[in-house]
This record gives C-alpha cells, structure tokens and sequence, in this order.
C-alpha cells in the first residue's frame, strides 16, 4: 500500500515536486562537502607539515572515492528501480531490491577491507604517494579503512530513503554525522596531536553515526519501504537487474578513482607540489559537483516513479528542471574559480608556493567543468529510466576514452600543464556528445514507455 510520501511523487507540481524533494538531499551533499573541505583545511593548516599532508590525504581520497563507487550497485542502481516497483504498485519488488542492496553492501565491505588493508602501501604509491607524503598517507587511510561498512552503507542505502519520498530524513543523518566531524575534528587533529590520523578517526565516528541513523529508518515502521530480514537472500533477476543499472553510477564514480591514479601518478614525476595543487582543485571541483549530485538523489525518484507509471509528461518537466540547475549551477561556480583561484587556494593553504602553483593550473583545469551540467543531467536522466548501457557508455567515455589517453599523451607536449588541459578537454567533450546522444535517444525511449501503455 503506498503512502502519501510517495504518491506525491505522481500527483504534485513537478517543479515544485522536484525542489521539495532536492532541497534536503543538496543541503545533505553539501553538507556532507563541508565536512570535507573542512578536513583538509585543518590539515593543510598543519604547522610545517600542511603541504605534505594535504597531497598525502589527497591521494587516499583515490581509493577513498573507489570505496563509495561500490556503493552505487545498491544506491545508484537499485534505487531507481525501487522507485518504478512503487510507481507500478508493486511493493514487494521494491523490498527484495532494497533487501538485496543491502547484501551487495555488506559482501563489497568485506572484500574490499581485506584487499585494501593487505596491499596499502603498494595502492598508495600506485596512486602517487612518495617518500614525503607516503606516511601521511597510510596514517590517514588505515583509520578510514576501519569504517568501511558504515561508508557503504551511507552511500548505498540514502538513496532508498529519497526513494520513498523521505528526502528529509536522510539529510538529517547526514546533518548529524557532519556536525559531529566537523566537531571533532579540531579536537583530534590539534588537541590530541593525533594530526591526519585524526581527521580520519573524526570521519570514521560521523560515518559510523549516519550509517546508524540509516539502518534504524529503513528498519524501523517509519519506513514505508523497509528493509526486511527476508529480502536480504540473494535473489538472482534482482542483483542481476541491480548490477546491470548500477554499473553506470559505478564507472561514473570509481573512474574518477582511476583517475586518480593516472593524474598522481604523472604530477608526481613533476614534483609533490603539483599533486597537493591537483589535491586543492579537487577539492573545489567537488564545490560544483557534490551539491549536484545531491539535486540528481532528489530528481531521481521523480523520474524513476513516474516512469513507472508510464506519466511521459512529468518526466520531460523534472528533466528540464534537472538539466536547468545542472548547467547554470555549474557554469557560475566554474567560472568564479577560473577568475579567482588564488582565492579558493588560500581556503585549504597558506603555503605561496602551492598558492601560486593552484593560481596557475586552475583556470585551465576547470575550464570544461563549466558545460559539465549538461551530462550529469542527461546521464543521470538516463539512469532513472534505466537505460544501462547508453548510460554505461557516457560514463566510460569521459574518464576512460577521453581523458586517460589525454592525460598520458599531452604531457609529453605541454609538460605538466598538459595533465590539467587534458581534464578541460575531456569535460567539455563529453558534455557535448552526451548531450547529442540524449537528443536522439530521450524522444524514442518515452514513445518506447507510452506504447506500453
């Protein structure tokens, strides 16, 4: 039986929809990138040892960032088919997927813990980490590592919550673990003198509180769609159907893992200062892109629901809505950083020379990010109507076929400067593309649905 929560999602204003539904989840990711943002600034604040650290710290965000795309199998792809089952009216599907998102959790916690834990230092240098920085690194990421379950967890199960028409609750259970690290972590990391050990304990409790807050919501009878014992058993078409959907978001995430390790690694032959600047414009990159992906876990549902329920006309409006913020949100930020990036440098340090290094290389490196809106928008349109392989494709093209080559290629060109070009480049390419290829596809695809009818 449905709930008023959910209903709504077929029955209200659709922009009006959208932003009651955005609101919380954007507010929670950005949220969420403060206590984030805030972590590095204690630590590139470290006295004589800031810079250090930061590029230490930036190069676990790498396998930091690989742990969460795990995550998206449950979240990013059994989200939205949680949300067509209650679009069709069929509750029990919509238990089985989140049940068994719950298992596809558990089982990447364990094996990524054991192979992460048992083959540290060589991932760590893999990435980029050096004699200087490689101390800080394992220091940092052994703690971070302990908390694993409750990180996928947060992750993967937030977006059942959104599912249901509840955006509010997950953003308080994000509000809550960021206050308590943002907290605690001047307490760690300065008065405990435990340094970036101690960022990454602060993080590990907010997680570990959040991922509680999650699991006693999808638990308990608030929950219109629970998580049931019963629906935890591997069902086969299910995580078949999961796997399949998720693997999308997964790329979209774990390639910038990927990433990681390409940029680190070819900044680090140009010196440890480069990749502390790569860690500071990362950093504000995510100024522009975790509040948007907060707005794709609120638009989702919307999509995903009236889909279901074969309602064509409330998704073109909540894709139009979507690609609106996406593009314009975007664009403003990216071009406050290219016109004042020793401003933001100076937010995560106060060391000249990386000050200078960021003041050079930031302008072009961002420079593609600002028509970016328009493939977050149209990939995750293509993922809420469960379009896997268009979205498999465009998830691949950016990082992997575009900008890996780049980035090996136009160093040998333009030195280091070659490396942040090749991150402009490869954005605005695949916004371009990803934008041309959904003019073609989006129009058959709901003629598609409305012939099922």
């Amino acid at each position: 039986m449905g709930t008023g929560y959910e209903e709504r999602m077929g029955t209200e204003p659709v922009t009006r929809l959208i932003f009651q539904m955005v609101l919380p989840a954007v507010v929670a990711q950005f949220v969420n990138l403060l206590y984030n943002i805030v972590d590095r600034i204690y630590i590139g604040h470290i006295a004589g040892h800031g810079a250090d650290a930061l590029a230490g710290v930036g190069i676990c965000s790498t396998l930091i960032i690989l742990i969460s795309a795990f995550a998206s199998f449950a979240g990013g792809g059994g989200a939205p088919l949680a949300s067509m089952a209650l679009g069709r009216g069929d509750r029990r599907l919509a238990e089985r997927i989140l049940g068994n998102g719950f298992t596809l959790d558990l089982f990447f916690t364990v094996i990524l813990t054991v192979l992460m834990a048992a083959f540290m230092k060589p991932l760590l240098i893999l990435t980029g980490a050096s004699d200087r920085t490689l101390g800080y690194a394992v220091s940092y990421f052994a703690v971070y590592l302990t908390g694993t379950f409750f990180v996928m967890v947060t992750a993967g199960l937030t977006m059942f919550i959104n599912a249901q028409g509840r955006p509010g609750f997950a953003m308080v259970s994000t509000l809550v673990g960021a206050g308590l690290n943002i907290g605690l972590d001047p307490l760690f990391i300065f008065t405990f003198r435990m340094g970036v050990a101690g960022a990454a304990l602060a993080s590990v409790i907010s997680q570990v509180v959040s991922g509680f807050m999650v699991l006693g919501f999808l638990f308990s009878g608030k929950a219109s769609l629970r998580l049931k014992r019963e629906a935890m058993k591997p069902d086969g078409a299910v995580l078949k159907q999961m796997l399949a959907l998720g693997v999308s978001p997964f790329v979209m995430a774990s390639t910038e893992s990927i990433i990681g390790f390409v940029l680190n690694g070819t900044l680090s032959k140009f010196g440890d200062i480069y990749v502390s600047a790569l860690s500071v414009m990362q950093s504000c990159m995510q100024i522009v892109g975790v509040p948007l992906n907060g707005f794709s876990q609120g638009c989702t549902p919307v999509i995903s629901y009236n889909f279901g329920r074969r309602n064509n006309d409330r998704v073109r409006k909540a894709f139009r809505v979507s690609w609106s913020v996406n593009l314009f949100y975007g664009l403003a930020l990216v071009l406050t950083m290219m016109v004042f990036p020793a401003f933001y440098a100076r937010i995560f340090t106060a060391d000249a020379k990386l000050i200078e290094t960021v003041r050079r290389t930031m302008p072009v490196f961002v420079a593609g990010m600002g028509i970016f809106g328009m493939q977050r928008a149209c990939q995750n349109t293509f993922v809420a109507l469960n379009e896997a392989k268009i979205s498999l494709f465009i998830a691949f093209l950016r990082k992997i076929f575009l900008l890996v080559p780049l980035a090996l290629i136009l160093p040998h060109f333009m030195g280091v400067m070659g490396v942040f070009t090749a991150e402009a480049v490869a954005d605005a390419m695949a916004a371009v593309i990803c934008m041309l290829i959904f003019l073609v596809r989006f129009p058959k695809i709901l003629k598609g649905n409305a012939a099922e009818n």
